[in-house]
């Protein structure tokens, strides 16, 4: 089984917006020498606590400043924009590290809705038109024209080169599954924002009515999860405090910074606060190197998939690495 990297530059308490991007930056390289496949990237807007706003930015300087690891949007949130604009972004990114790029698409906004309007310059694209872009966007990123009739026939999205982006297809429900099947793409399931609901159907959906394209004669699907070991058990339960914490606090309407385990602790649950951190440590990937392994490797199998993409929040960046060293020694 392969495993990949998924990194959100999230805020943390203590330290400013902009050290969360620079340690996206600094996870990158370090993933790469542990032997990871891709290194993804998220777009939010407008969020206190996820603060990559711009992924084809943070690519490029990723793409950079790497060598083997496929670098990746997940996603770019495609309704935000004009597909041609899309293609030309990933075009240069292709030229900059030639056959490692990778364009994770989604129509979710990635934002609130006021902020999504603010996003787009023209008042009439709306998510309804997704399944248009993505035909336009994946005809732009290939080289092929569009068809007889289309206001963008006999426009090209440079550079052109050798070599293309692969474009996946972003979902948590069955729309994105059935898209990428019909489109002959590859498709990454949100896990970790649907606490694995939905993912079996999703993915069985896409299986069933895959249909292959050049690129891809066989359906290709990961799951995107989040994942935290340690060297110990309990000091994998102490860093992932934070996040628990932090998913209460927004299941009220309350986001803010990742907070640290120590401010946790200041801040003792109510009873039913309580019931809710049990219910989220009971389907938690939290332990140690071999147990988050054995559980990652499990639900693999049974959702009949070759590759796990791992998101880890902590608000200790050398824990955050160590979880990714330990995982790497499991499966490296």
């Amino acid at each position: 089984m392969q495993l990949s990297v998924l990194d959100q530059s999230v805020a943390v308490t203590g330290r400013t917006e902009d050290a969360s991007i620079r340690e996206t930056l600094t996870l990158a390289r370090h993933c790469e020498a542990l032997g990871y496949r891709r290194f993804w990237v998220s777009e939010h807007h407008s969020h206190p606590t996820i603060v990559g706003s711009a992924p084809e930015v943070l690519m490029a300087a990723i793409a950079a400043t790497t060598s083997r690891i496929r670098v990746g949007s997940a996603g770019v949130m495609l309704p935000h924009y004009a597909a041609l604009k899309v293609a030309e972004q990933f075009r240069v990114l292709e030229a900059i590290a030639p056959g490692r790029i990778d364009l994770g698409v989604g129509r979710a906004p990635g934002s609130d809705m006021r902020t999504a309007r603010l996003l787009s310059s023209d008042p009439r694209q709306s998510a309804d038109n997704f399944p248009i872009q993505v035909r336009e966007l994946q005809a732009w990123l290939a080289g092929v024209d569009l068809p007889e009739g289309h206001p963008g026939r006999g426009v090209t999205a440079n550079p052109m080169g050798p070599s293309a982006p692969e474009m996946w297809m972003l979902g948590s429900s069955d729309y994105g599954a059935q898209l990428a099947a019909h489109y002959g793409l590859p498709y990454a399931f949100a896990y970790f924002i649907t606490d694995g609901q939905g993912a079996g159907q999703a993915l069985d959906l896409y299986r069933a009515n895959y249909r292959p394209s050049p690129r891809h004669p066989a359906p290709q699907a990961v799951l995107c999860v989040w994942a935290l070991a340690a060297d110990t058990e309990a000091e994998a339960w102490h860093h992932f405090s934070g996040r628990e914490r932090w998913k209460i606090d927004r299941n009220r309407g309350a986001l803010a910074a990742l907070p640290s385990p120590e401010e946790v602790a200041l801040r003792p649950y109510t009873p039913a606060e309580q019931m809710e951190a049990d219910k989220l440590r009971a389907n938690a990937f939290v332990g140690s190197g071999p147990q988050v392994a054995a559980k990652l490797r499990a639900l693999a199998n049974t959702l009949e998939v070759e590759e796990l993409v791992v998101i880890t929040w902590a608000h200790d960046p050398a824990a955050r690495r160590r979880s990714y060293e330990l995982l790497a020694r499991e499966f490296f």
